[in-house]
């Protein structure tokens, strides 16, 4: 049981760190051609790389074996909880200001054309 926990947990980790650094690569060519929706991106890509590495931390859970090592693993949880909800605050912060410069440049040409 707990060779395959251990197997999950790198496997979890490493799908984790794959998503940040092509999200982060992807990122930048986005930021290099000034494409809009880069901050987006970013942030889901980033959002989704923390979810896996943070199922992988909760199965590190049922291996470890002093309360120390259940202390360490929560606080790590929990700062990529709480990394996690800042993402996605981010995330609908910029949505909504994209939504917002949308109707303005909609206003804009409806007035324009009046």
């Amino acid at each position: 049981m707990d060779n395959l926990v251990s197997l999950s947990i790198i496997i979890l980790e490493l799908i984790g760190v794959g998503i940040v650094i092509w999200t982060g690569m992807v990122g930048f060519i986005k930021w290099l051609k000034r494409e809009k929706d880069m901050k987006i991106y970013l942030g889901e890509g980033f959002a989704m790389g923390l979810q896996f590495k943070l199922g992988s931390e909760i199965l590190r859970t049922v291996v470890v074996k002093e309360w120390s090592e259940i202390a360490i693993v929560a606080g790590i949880i929990a700062l990529r909880v709480a990394l996690t909800f800042l993402i996605h605050w981010e995330i609908k912060q910029e949505e909504h200001g994209e939504k917002e410069r949308e109707e303005e440049k909609n206003k804009a040409l409806q007035e324009g054309q009046s």
